[in-house]
């Protein structure tokens, strides 16, 4: 939490910028394993991607704990024995928008972000491909992406290999609104 209050802090520290920061007003982030035996799937309502529309830089960091999954097991072995979320409480994507995109115009636009997605400690360079809508003072972002859960070290026992797919799919949908500066009168 710290890093994304100290990269919202050093974007917004010219006041002539503060309106080309946006944060999420809603992000979800389910991810969904097929495999033999039985399908995984989980929501995350919890993180708030920042977008910085002067530099198409973006950040998303995702509280691990905050993935709910349909069986309570389901959610503790998750946690406690896949992504270890205690050791690895985050998973965080910090990278650039590579098209131009008109913030100032509504409509849709096809995109990808370059940077590094960072899960369960393992930090590797990803493009990912999307959507993104402006339509008035919001941003919406969809997108739709595989994960190779060994890219990222996690280790599935042998005995649940049927369980878990290789490949995990992973989906966000999220609307960013402008970020706006709370002053306290204290």
């Amino acid at each position: 939490m710290k890093n994304i209050f100290l990269f919202l802090l050093a974007i917004v520290s010219g006041s002539n910028m503060r309106a080309q920061i946006f944060i999420a007003k809603n992000c979800e982030i389910t991810f969904f394993s097929e495999a033999p035996l039985e399908n995984i799937s989980a929501i995350n309502k919890a993180a708030k991607p920042i977008l910085n529309t002067t530099t198409g830089e973006i950040q998303i960091k995702i509280a691990m704990t905050a993935f709910v999954f349909e069986k309570p097991l389901m959610q503790e072995h998750f946690n406690e024995n896949y992504v270890e979320s205690e050791k690895f409480t985050h998973a965080l994507f910090q990278g650039k928008i590579n098209e131009t995109i008109d913030w100032k115009k509504d409509g849709e636009y096809k995109a990808t972000a370059t940077g590094k997605l960072n899960i369960h400690g393992i930090e590797k360079e990803r493009t990912i491909e999307g959507t993104i809508t402006v339509k008035g003072s919001e941003i919406g972002i969809s997108s739709k992406f595989n994960i190779h859960i060994a890219d990222h070290e996690i280790k599935i026992p042998s005995l649940y290999v049927k369980n878990i797919a290789e490949d995990v799919e992973v989906k966000l949908i999220a609307t960013l609104e402008p970020y706006k500066q709370k002053y306290s009168s204290k």
